[in-house]
């Protein structure tokens, strides 16, 4: 008598996060990754360079303007060391999702092909993004050296955490959008737009504290980035940031990891037929 054995097909939508199917592509993150980056400095003359100059131009455009020119506070900390600290997470943020909004169409030609988990593309896109803030970061270092900028040992434990809250909220928008924008390619020029509205909505070349009204203050901080950017600076500034604008910031960032890993998993198995 035969056996007969029994399969179960189980929904590929069935977790938002399969740790376990990543961790056995895990090579895929590297190969997109270091594709990306090659791809990104190719044919350029300064090459990684870029990575460093572009935070270094924005910093002295800000200082020049806003720092001199309008005399912005900027919490006791020089005020290129203030915008630099700042511009180091948003450009993460920035490029990240600008980079991971895009992903998906761009690498069609690939998912129409084989099988891997989708979310490696964006979670690449990022990665990507975290290359260039670690090369802005060395820089940054020499910044801190160069104006003599005290940092407290706390450093060691707020950036790390800092960074994570960057890349979740980075992450959580970016996949959103890169879905979305497989089905509805209008997406890739409101990306920018939103990118743009959202560094103004943001303290990064500007303290909270220079809104005085507690309703323009609760707008700012539900940036999922607020949070990333003052826990950044806190090692230099020493000023505890306020307990509520974190939560909201925090919890603003989370709701978006849900949702655009729940989007992106909700329509990743029609990515190949509108890609």
């Amino acid at each position: 008598m035969t056996e007969l054995t029994e399969y179960t097909i189980e929904s590929s939508k069935r977790t938002l996060f399969d740790g376990k199917e990543l961790g056995r592509y895990r090579e895929l993150f590297y190969f997109f990754t270091w594709r990306d980056i090659k791809i990104k400095y190719k044919q350029t003359v300064l090459g990684f360079l870029w990575a460093v100059l572009q935070p270094l131009l924005m910093m002295t455009i800000f200082t020049l303007f806003f720092g001199k020119a309008l005399n912005i506070p900027s919490q006791n900390l020089p005020y290129p060391v203030y915008v630099f600290s700042g511009l180091l997470i948003w450009n993460l943020f920035s490029m990240g999702l600008t980079s991971a909004s895009n992903s998906m169409v761009n690498n069609s030609a690939i998912i129409k092909k084989i099988y891997f988990p989708r979310l490696i593309i964006p979670v690449s896109s990022v990665l990507v993004a975290l290359f260039d803030f670690i090369m802005a970061f060395v820089l940054f270092i020499g910044i801190l050296f160069f104006y003599q900028q005290a940092v407290s040992i706390s450093a060691i434990l707020i950036w790390p955490i800092a960074l994570l809250i960057a890349i979740n909220a980075t992450l959580g928008l970016g996949a959103w959008m890169a879905a979305l924008n497989v089905k509805y390619r209008d997406f890739r020029y409101l990306v920018p737009f939103v990118v743009q509205v959202l560094f103004f909505l943001t303290p990064v070349i500007y303290p909270i504290s220079l809104l005085k009204h507690p309703v323009l203050q609760f707008v700012l901080v539900c940036s999922p980035v607020y949070a990333a950017v003052e826990l950044f600076r806190f090692p230099l500034t020493g000023i505890i940031p306020d307990y509520l604008f974190l939560g909201i910031s925090l919890t603003s960032g989370v709701i978006l990891l849900l949702l655009g890993l729940h989007y992106f998993k909700r329509t990743e198995d029609f990515f190949a037929d509108f890609a």
